[in-house]
């Protein structure tokens, strides 16, 4: 696995533990975005979601986007306990979706442009590699 793959996961289990630890904290510290709540779930999940993209770029991004939402609506969950002394606002849950839903739509576009750059300036292959996958246009043949 390249280092930056390693280096992107364990960014990616650092924010994931830090964003739990601070949704279940009691009394969060204070921030800047304080009234802004949605700003600050927005925040960490786009960051999740882009060092998801990044830690396995050959997940389905289907698949990262239904686990950070679940992660999203598991915090919510875990919120409603009565011992959190925090509130489950299901608006919190929808912007971490969205966050992530954006954050993964700009990831494919990135994804299948790249792809489609780099199949347009892949070198044409043999004709005797085409006949041997079946691609040979065989009208022109004989």
């Amino acid at each position: 696995m390249p280092p930056k793959r390693v280096i992107a996961r364990v960014a990616l289990c650092a924010a994931i533990l830090f964003a739990v630890t601070m949704a279940l904290l009691p009394h969060p510290p204070h921030t800047p975005f304080e009234h802004h709540d949605k700003f600050q779930h927005m925040g960490a999940f786009t960051t999740m979601a882009v060092l998801a993209a990044w830690s396995y770029p050959k997940a389905p991004l289907f698949r990262i986007g239904e686990r950070l939402s679940f992660l999203g609506a598991l915090i919510e969950v875990l919120q409603a306990m009565p011992a959190i002394h925090r509130d489950c606002d299901i608006r919190d849950w929808i912007a971490d979706t969205l966050a992530v839903a954006v954050v993964l739509s700009i990831t494919a576009l990135y994804r299948r442009r790249r792809g489609a750059t780099s199949s347009t300036n892949a070198a044409p292959a043999s004709p005797a590699a085409s006949e041997a996958h079946g691609s040979v246009d065989r009208s022109r043949a004989a």
